[in-house]
């Protein structure tokens, strides 16, 4: 039978290199298994250094006058050949200063590859150079980039919305939320929601974005379920205040503590266009115009202001020319928030005899064109078809009028198209 082949006495263990004894089959200090080491690999041949009775040695110089040894020869006086077998550079170039054992450079030498996170960093939008840091502002010039919501555009199938922060604000206190959806009778519904934060409250900013979102996705919900869409308006107000109230996430102790810090707040208007129904809701001062296509025929407000002024009109102590003029003509006397006296959403619905759109607006835009006749003279003729350019032209006019607020337009076509098909 075969025999394993005996393996060579090691002299040491390879693990803790302490002496081994002949026949050892594991390390008496460490416990290695000799077994397992493996053999050591057969030596090659050293190659026989027979080259050199080929090479034609040239015979040593005589002494020089000074010295009675034969001078010796340089490697460069002996013809050779590189690994390759290529003859070596002679004598000529060693003596011109040419290194042998470095290869040639090329002449061009690859680049190194970009740093990933160079072509990823923002650029600044002023200078155009400099990055930009985590906190929104230039590493170069030092100047604050413009944030997310500091110019949003939006469309959904036959409507859109565009929001500006404006030119004197510092952001964007605004949100909106557009939509399209169908009644359960497969008839087309579009849903607008246009949010302005009270900026004497704190976060509001984040009140009218929770506003918006939550109006919207009530409206979403409900419509489609066959609620009618006077019922499902005043319910996504009621949606849209009870997320705001959840922003204030302190207890009343708190606030008491800190009296000037008032909790989350907005206003909010939103509108519901079918084929034959116009529904609108609204809490505060934002507000929804009613501009028919035919302009011989009269445009109108849909809305009235929660407001000072609205209720010193009401009451008839001032005219309306006189109370708007007056310095608490904006201060609002309903929005939603958790310290609103008492939420009262107001709803209308109306049956247009004829195609139009709907501007529903914060009051960024109507501080420029507050009659009804005034907003609808620049309100493009074809808004219908191009709601997104309609509401980039307001929102410019408003821009081009100073920009004192943030601006939001939502436009919406009266009657709701089908389903698909959308803006031109």
């Amino acid at each position: 039978m075969s025999q394993m082949p005996q393996q060579a006495a090691l002299p040491k263990c390879p693990s803790c290199a302490e002496p081994l004894e002949p026949g050892d089959l594991f390390c008496g200090a460490c416990g290695y298994d000799l077994s397992q080491v493996p053999p050591p690999p057969r030596d090659q041949p050293t190659l026989a250094m027979t080259g050199a009775a080929d090479v034609d040695w040239p015979d040593p110089e005589p002494p020089g006058p000074d010295s009675a040894e034969p001078r010796t020869h340089r490697a460069t006086d002996v013809p050779g050949t590189d690994s390759g077998g290529a003859p070596l550079p002679g004598p000529a170039a060693a003596s011109a200063g040419v290194r042998l054992d470095r290869p040639s450079e090329p002449e061009e030498y690859a680049l190194q590859a970009p740093d990933p996170r160079a072509e990823s960093a923002t650029v600044c939008v002023a200078c155009r150079a400099g990055r930009v840091d985590g906190d929104g502002y230039c590493e170069n010039c030092g100047h604050a980039q413009p944030r997310e919501r500091d110019h949003m555009e939006r469309e959904s199938g036959p409507l859109a919305a565009v929001s500006d922060r404006g030119l004197r604000h510092h952001r964007n206190e605004d949100a909106f939320a557009v939509a399209h959806t169908a009644l359960p009778d497969g008839a087309p519904a579009s849903v607008a929601v246009v949010c302005d934060g009270v900026s004497s409250a704190t976060r509001p900013d984040e009140a009218s974005m929770a506003a918006a979102r939550a109006a919207g996705d009530s409206l979403l919900a409900t419509l489609p379920l066959g609620t009618h869409p006077q019922a499902a308006m005043h319910e996504a107000i009621v949606t849209a205040a009870q997320a705001v109230d959840a922003l204030a996430g302190e207890p009343d102790e708190a606030r008491e503590h800190a009296p000037h810090q008032n909790a989350p707040a907005c206003t909010i208007v939103a509108s519901v266009v079918t084929s034959g129904l116009l529904v609108v809701g609204w809490v505060g001062d934002s507000r929804a115009y009613w501009v028919p296509d035919d302009r011989t025929a009269a445009p109108a407000r849909l809305t009235e202001d929660d407001s000072w002024a609205a209720q010193m009109v009401a009451a008839g102590l001032m005219n309306e020319t006189e109370a708007y003029a007056d310095e608490r003509a904006h201060a609002i006397t309903g929005w939603l928030g958790a310290d609103a006296y008492e939420l009262e959403p107001h709803t209308a619905s109306f049956k247009p005899d004829r195609a139009g759109v709907v501007i529903v607006c914060t009051d960024g835009l109507w501080n420029y064109a507050e009659a009804a006749e005034e907003l609808a003279r620049i309100v493009p003729e074809d808004a219908a078809e191009r709601p997104l350019h309609a509401a980039q032209v307001l929102v410019g006019h408003a821009l081009d009028g100073g920009g004192h607020d943030n601006v939001t337009v939502a436009v919406v076509p009266f009657p709701a198209p089908a389903r698909g098909a959308g803006s031109a």
